[in-house]
This record gives structure tokens, C-alpha cells and sequence, in this order.
């Protein structure tokens, strides 16, 4: 396989943990976001956070691997990213970290004050990440200030201020919109009762802010100057950023979708999807698959976008980061796409047989039934 095609489907694969992750993990943040809001006791409480509860965990795993797969097919991209975005990834972190926490420690006092307590910091760690997330990805449209000196060391002025920049803003309530959608789907489709009714009562709302957000992010874009390769790129040569030139064009990111116009069905189907899970909201499961297509037309979108840049740089846009001079070596991607190949239907696999084992809905029975099994 040559150098040119390995490229492209790391490329593929990257968005493909990106959205998984998004997937995955978009209910589990949706859920603690929702949760002071659609469960009204303390019951109702420990229902909503059992319906993430036994898969919350397992869910990481996504976030994991794209973090992994960054790291090792695209070494340059991985160094400016958590170097650039420390401040950033760090507050991520830290949010994360208040769920486990919060899901441990609610239980172990009677104190309803303690419980509050714990049920606002899940809040907070599903907003956090979800907001800066969709922040990052905002910034790649606006492009960051960093670039390379001779011998390829990294260098930047990125701030946590300098990133929370208006598009970007943006950006990030359109991921919050999103993930409060498919997290209110999945407790439609996971819980029982007043939980169930409350959620199903938000997803009409989350879906209309949502649209609404999207909508004035890609009008927005058509105001952005994005940026276009002018030189010649060997797509199958050596991976370095100093080899081409890149200009600022005034539309340029919406450039792939004019020069193939079927790819317009993919931010159509974001649009589509976030309807549709409205209207099913009474059939559970379908208004939940439907929810799950937001995110991953959504990311689509931004990636079919902004290709084949993976990291455009606002100070240098000469140093910015492709597909085509970001990559790991052709051995290195071959390698790695052979572990994927083994090991990501595995994965998917057993992900699905505990989803299997785990199936039904969540209640104040079944948790009175068997309360040392529950948070």
C-alpha cells in the first residue's frame, strides 16, 4: 500500500475514534449535564447517573485511542496539540476526573447538601469538556499561532485566552447543544419514569439550539479566511511542514464541498439527524441512533472541511500542519493500521456485548431491588 493511501486512511481513522469517542462518550457528558435538571430527587438522581453508571468506563476507551492514534501516525500534530493546547487539555482533564469522583463519593454520605454537591461537579464535568472540545475544534477554523524553526522545534503563543475566541465560542455551544441532545436520548431510551419524560421534554429544545448554532457556525464560516496549498505537495514524500506554501483564501473551507457537491448531504444529515430525533423521542432506541448521527455528521463536517489540514497555523500558515507532512513513517502507519485491523472489530465487539449484557432500562425498583449493585 502506498505512502499516499496509508495517509488517507489514518486520516479516515482518525475521525472515525474522534466520532466514536464523540458517540460513546457524548451521552455519558450529555447525562451529567442533564442531571440537576431532569431528576428532582435523590432517587431520580441515582436513576440518571446508573443509566451511565456500568458503561461510563468502558466508554473511555475511545478517548484513549484517539489520543493514541494521534500520538503514533501523527507525531507533529500530537506535539503542537498538547503542547499548544496544555492549559486546555488539562481543564479537560481535571473536569473528567470530577465524574468517577463524583459517581464514588455521592453515595458514601446521607447528606443531602453532600449530594448536591457531588451531583453539580458531575455538571460540571460533563460541561467542561463537552464546551472545550467543540472550542478546540472551533480554533482550527480560526487557526492557531505556533509554528516550526529549522530543525523542526515547535514554537507558539497559544493561550487558554487566545483560544477562547468568539467563532470558537461558538463552536463550543454547538458541541454543548449536541451532547445535551444525545445525552437527554439516551435517557429517554435507558430510564423509566419522571427521568424519562424530563429528558424526552429537553430533546426538542436541545435540538432546536443545536440546528440553530450549526447553522450560524457555517454562516460564519463563509466570513472566515481559510487556507489553501499553492505549491506543489508530494503527497507520498517525507513529513515535514516546511516544504509547501499555504495562503489565506477567503472561503476556502468550504472549497471541497463546491468542488464535490454530494458532500453537502454529510452537514444536510446533521440537520436531518437532530430532527428526526425529535420526532421519534416516543420511539426510544430510534431517537437515540438518530442523536448519535449528530455528532458524527458534525465532525464530519469539520473534517471534510478544513482537509486536508489537520492543524492550520494563524502566525505560519506555510508550518501548518496536513496530511500530508504530519504522518509517521509508511512502516509505522502500515504496522499500526495492521493492529487496528486486528484489534478495533474486537473493540467494537465486545463494547456491543456489554451494552448486550446491560440492556433495559434503569428505575427506583430495580435500584431498591439491588441497591449494593448501584451508585
Amino acid at each position: 500500500m502506498d505512502y499516499q493511501t496509508l495517509r488517507l486512511i489514518w486520516w479516515a481513522l482518525l475521525g472515525i475514534l474522534l466520532i466514536g469517542f464523540a458517540v460513546m462518550d457524548g451521552f455519558d457528558l450529555g447525562t451529567g449535564i442533564l442531571l440537576p435538571f431532569v431528576a428532582r430527587n435523590d432517587g431520580e438522581r441515582r436513576v440518571a447517573i446508573n443509566a451511565v453508571g456500568p458503561v461510563w468506563e468502558g466508554n473511555q476507551v475511545w478517548f484513549i485511542l484517539g489520543g493514541g492514534a494521534i500520538f503514533a501516525a501523527w507525531p507533529p500534530l500530537y506535539a503542537a496539540a498538547f503542547s499548544g493546547f496544555y492549559l486546555a487539555m488539562f481543564l479537560i482533564l481535571v473536569a473528567l476526573i470530577l465524574r468517577p469522583v463524583g459517581f464514588k463519593f455521592r453515595g458514601k454520605v446521607k447528606d443531602p447538601r453532600w449530594r448536591s454537591f457531588w451531583d453539580w461537579a458531575i455538571f460540571v464535568s460533563g460541561t467542561v469538556p463537552s464546551l472545550v472540545f467543540g472550542v478546540a475544534f472551533g480554533n482550527l477554523f480560526v487557526g492557531v499561532p505556533f509554528g516550526f524553526d529549522a530543525d523542526l522545534r515547535f514554537h507558539s503563543t497559544i493561550t487558554l485566552l487566545s483560544l477562547l475566541n468568539p467563532f470558537a465560542l461558538l463552536a463550543g455551544l454547538v458541541s454543548v447543544a449536541m451532547i445535551v441532545l444525545h445525552g437527554a436520548a439516551w435517557l429517554n431510551y435507558k430510564t423509566l419514569g419522571p427521568v424519562a419524560a424530563r429528558a424526552r421534554r429537553v430533546m426538542p429544545y436541545a435540538a432546536g439550539l443545536y440546528a440553530i448554532l450549526f447553522a450560524a457556525a457555517g454562516f460564519w464560516v463563509l466570513r472566515l479566511g481559510g487556507q489553501r496549498i499553492t505549491s506543489l505537495v508530494d503527497t507520498g514524500g517525507p513529513s515535514n511542514p516546511l516544504l509547501k506554501t499555504v495562503a489565506a483564501v477567503p472561503g476556502a473551507w468550504l472549497m471541497n464541498f463546491t468542488a464535490h457537491p454530494l458532500l453537502w448531504l454529510v452537514p444536510v444529515g446533521a440537520f436531518a439527524a437532530c430532527g428526526l430525533a425529535v420526532l421519534f423521542r416516543t420511539r426510544p432506541l430510534g431517537a437515540l441512533l438518530f442523536s448519535a448521527l449528530v455528532p458524527f455528521c458534525t465532525i464530519a463536517t469539520a473534517g471534510v472541511a478544513l482537509f486536508p489540514f489537520l492543524l492550520p497555523s494563524s502566525s505560519a500558515p506555510d508550518m501548518s500542519l496536513t496530511v500530508w507532512d504530519a504522518s509517521s513513517s509508511k512502516l509505522t502507519l502500515a504496522i499500526m493500521l495492521g493492529a487496528v485491523t486486528l484489534f478495533l472489530p474486537l473493540i467494537i465487539l465486545y463494547t456491543g456485548w456489554v451494552y448486550r449484557v446491560l440492556r433495559g432500562p434503569v428505575s427506583d425498583e430495580s435500584i431498591a431491588g439491588d441497591s449494593a449493585g448501584h451508585y
